[in-house]
């Protein structure tokens, strides 16, 4: 197996929320597979794998986004990504958010939506209040469990 599509699927496993891949092309398979709890992501030993190293940058799967350098969260509701993705704070380029600091809100409203993959998903609020603060800026990259609103 060509070792620059091991590489894509190197990348498709890290900004995916896939916990592993295994392709197969004839006699020849790869498995990637990654461990939730801090484990270190590694290849599966199937017969004929290629082994391949984990990413230095990468965070492992299971681990918390840091929160925003030097800031604390003001109190209230976190609002945490299920995902990891590109944050749009609007339905489209030339519509108004979704919401806005200080705005009330009812719990399923939408607070924004995050783009993973090709697919977009609505971030909602799972609690009613005001939304106190939003962490994340319009076509912001997101990681998993990174904060993005502040409801009290």
């Amino acid at each position: 197996m060509d070792l620059r599509k091991i590489k894509k699927l190197i990348d498709l496993l890290e900004e995916s929320n896939l916990a592993e891949i295994e392709i197969k092309e004839g006699e020849e398979s790869v498995r990637l597979a990654r461990t939730p709890k801090g484990g270190v992501p590694m290849a599966a030993p199937v017969p004929h794998t290629v082994h391949v190293p984990a990413a230095p940058a990468a965070a492992p799967m299971g681990a918390p986004a840091a929160e925003p350098a030097g800031e604390a969260l003001p109190d209230g509701h976190v609002v945490r990504s299920p995902m990891v993705g590109t944050f749009y704070a609007s339905p489209a380029p030339d519509k108004p958010a979704f919401v806005s600091a200080g705005q009330s809100i009812g719990a399923g409203e939408t607070l924004g939506i995050i783009e993973a993959m090709k697919m977009f998903n609505p971030i909602e609020a799972d609690v009613a209040g005001t939304v106190v603060k939003i962490l994340v800026e319009n076509g912001q990259p997101v990681e998993f469990d990174q904060p993005l609103f502040v409801i009290a």
